[in-house]
């Protein structure tokens, strides 16, 4: 797990998780938010991200689709399992956008979906639409 906290960080901000095995990726959604007052808490390894969201409820969950062992169409099917993870946001991001991924990400109650490559003003703007900063 990495973390990040760029600005004055209070515990009235929003949370974000970030799950996506890419570093590079994780190091440009940090970038991207510099910004904004939210905790930011990134994970590469969904198995570990799955342990914590076991027991914390963020205000806002960016996965990754494409992940090594549990994909993130995987990982949020295991989420919306959890009672206090039914109505969490979620945006999915992947590389490749296949309709099948789409569907089943808006079944699986996912907000957003959105392909990378992202600009960091693009990442920004979406991160914003869900969250109050």
């Amino acid at each position: 797990m990495t973390g990040s906290q760029k600005n004055m960080i209070t515990d009235n901000s929003p949370t974000i998780i970030i799950v996506d095995d890419s570093a590079t990726s994780i190091s440009i959604y940090q970038q991207s938010i510099i910004p904004l007052p939210v905790n930011l808490i990134c994970f590469q390894s969904p198995e570990k991200a799955l342990l914590y969201l076991q027991t914390q409820k963020p205000d806002l969950l960016v996965l990754d689709i494409i992940m090594p062992n549990i994909d993130g169409l995987t990982l949020l099917k295991k989420l919306r399992t959890f009672s206090h993870q039914k109505d969490t946001q979620v945006i999915m991001i992947t590389s490749k956008d296949y309709a099948q991924d789409r569907s089943v990400a808006k079944k699986l109650g996912a907000v957003d979906f959105l392909i990378k490559p992202l600009c960091s003003a693009k990442f920004r703007n979406v991160i914003c639409k869900y969250v109050n900063v």
